[in-house]
């Protein structure tokens, strides 16, 4: 076992001994960190009744969400077929939860999407050699023929839905921000916050940076207001990632 891996399990083990409901959450696959910074009593006290999760993986803030905000709809969007059969049961039978097994972006159609050997870094865009330099789990790349996904943009299927305000929007989509935000900027208006996955340095090639997706957030009326956590360079300590907070600014 690796000298991070231990420093990690003692550090879970702390945080299990000061904070006994931690167990709890990591048995329904929910890390406590998350849950704390997620749980912010100015997000409780916003009457969150739709989760939009773009990028939702196996559904790890699917689950994260539903804790959270018990009474929301938790949406969620996936376009790998295997993490969308995990997907598919992250939450228990009879929540109101609704799985999508695609991609968002600009227009209605299918794309090549780039599996990567670490799952969550999968991504229409190809990955770059700071990529696996900075996040040694995603090393060995993107593997394999890209597969064929749908894509369709998010007001599309926002207009099929009975989204009820008020909203939160997540984005992880490694690189293709803007492409959401392109093709969903109603719906983006609509939401009280967005949490989107930004990056500083870049990781895939022609992705925008935080200056780039700031400014559109900022025309489509949101403000930034801090990040949930930042993610730095083992290799030198810089940071490469955040999840950023945009909160709309008649909110704010």
């Amino acid at each position: 076992m690796k000298l991070g891996d231990i420093s990690a399990l003692v550090y879970r083990g702390l945080i299990m001994a000061r904070h006994p409901e931690a167990v709890g959450l990591r048995r329904r696959g929910i890390d406590f960190e998350h849950y704390r910074n997620l749980r912010r009593p100015w997000l409780l006290e916003a009457g969150i009744k739709t989760v939009l999760d773009v990028g939702a993986n196996t559904g790890q803030f699917a689950r994260l969400a539903h804790e959270v905000f018990p009474g929301a709809a938790v949406y969620s969007f996936e376009p790998l077929p295997d993490c969308f059969e995990v997907l598919k049961t992250a939450l228990p039978p009879g929540s109101d939860f609704h799985p999508f097994n695609c991609a968002l972006g600009r227009e209605e159609g299918t794309l090549e999407f780039r599996r990567a050997k670490h799952s969550p870094s999968s991504s229409f865009l190809k990955m770059t050699k700071l990529h696996e330099e900075a996040f040694p789990e995603s090393e060995g790349g993107q593997e394999g023929q890209p597969l064929t996904v749908a894509v369709r943009p998010l007001d599309a299927v926002a207009a099929e839905l009975p989204l009820r305000d008020n909203i939160l929007l997540k984005i992880d989509v490694q690189g293709y921000e803007a492409n959401v935000l392109a093709g969903g900027a109603e719906t983006v208006r609509r939401a009280v916050a967005v949490i989107m996955e930004t990056s500083f340095r870049r990781l895939y090639e022609g992705q925008p940076l935080f200056d780039e997706i700031n400014a559109t957030m900022r025309g489509l009326g949101f403000d930034f207001q801090g990040n949930m956590e930042q993610m730095v360079s083992p290799a030198d300590g810089r940071v490469v990632q955040a999840d950023s907070i945009f909160v709309r600014r008649d909110v704010s």
